[in-house]
């Protein structure tokens, strides 16, 4: 029987996780992180995810996690070996990824972002290229024709940002997102909805652009991933690939180079 892998990533806003029978995904979800959540909550968000695919903890016989949220690693490890009987693979210091990181401190790269780069290489046949990620962050992080980590970009996330704007301007609150059919909006949400959307829209070509030219010009590859990614991409010029699932195809790469026989 294939193993049967539980990969969870667990961002600042929420939680990305898949299960993998052998190399197949054959069931994801995507959940609000709560960053002080103990085991035997988490046991309760996950025994219900997974029986909504007709699944059970036992049917888990892998467990790997990247988080960017510290207080919830020991809850997972927990979670992994109360519930599964398994040790959770944690993305960190010392584990095998494949990937060279070449910043001046590659223990402070988020973990996210690791398995971003790792899944984009396969993806993608190898560098150069630039991966944009829409969460919490706007992150963007490039990576080399040799296949190494160079560094990247970070920017506020489209969700902060319009929580920022609307908790400042009172007549603003209360406007969901949606794309733009123009860029000059006839009503106030038509206009937030433009400014949001196109803003972030050239700052992605502002800063992929330039990074572009780092790397060596227009040869560089982009793939897009993130829970906003299907918003902004369409108007973007710089982007045309996206991934929702990237990081957990990170994740199953990285437990893969990592596996006990």
């Amino acid at each position: 029987m294939p193993a049967q892998l539980l990969a969870i990533d667990v961002g600042n806003t929420h939680t990305l996780a898949g299960f993998f029978a052998g190399d197949e995904l054959t069931e994801h979800w995507r959940v609000a992180t709560q960053a002080h959540a103990t085991a035997d909550q988490l046991a309760a968000v996950y025994s219900s995810l997974l029986s909504l695919g007709g699944l059970a903890f036992g049917q888990v016989d892998r467990v790997i996690v990247s988080s960017v949220v510290p207080p919830l690693v020991g809850q997972y490890e927990l979670l992994s070996s109360r519930y599964m009987d398994t040790e959770a693979i944690v993305v960190g210091p010392g584990l095998r990824t494949g990937l060279p990181i070449l910043t001046n401190n590659p223990h402070e790269v988020g973990a996210d972002r690791i398995v971003n780069a790792v899944a984009a290489i396969e993806e993608l046949g190898g560098g150069p290229c630039v991966v944009v990620d829409f969460g919490t962050a706007t992150t963007f992080d490039a990576i080399s024709g040799a296949g190494e980590y160079l560094g990247g970009a970070i920017s506020p996330g489209v969700e902060v940002s319009l929580e920022a704007l609307t908790a400042r301007a009172a007549r603003l609150s209360g406007v969901d997102l949606c794309p733009p059919e123009s860029v000059i909006g006839k009503t106030t949400a038509a206009s937030l909805c433009s400014g949001v959307v196109m803003g972030f829209a050239g700052l992605v070509d502002g800063i992929v652009t330039r990074m572009r030219e780092e790397l060596g010009g227009e040869e560089v590859e982009t793939l897009a991933t993130g829970g906003f990614a299907e918003l902004i991409v369409p108007h973007a010029r710089t982007l045309s690939r996206i991934d929702s699932l990237l990081t957990l195809k990170g994740l199953k790469l990285v437990h893969k180079r990592n596996e006990k026989n």
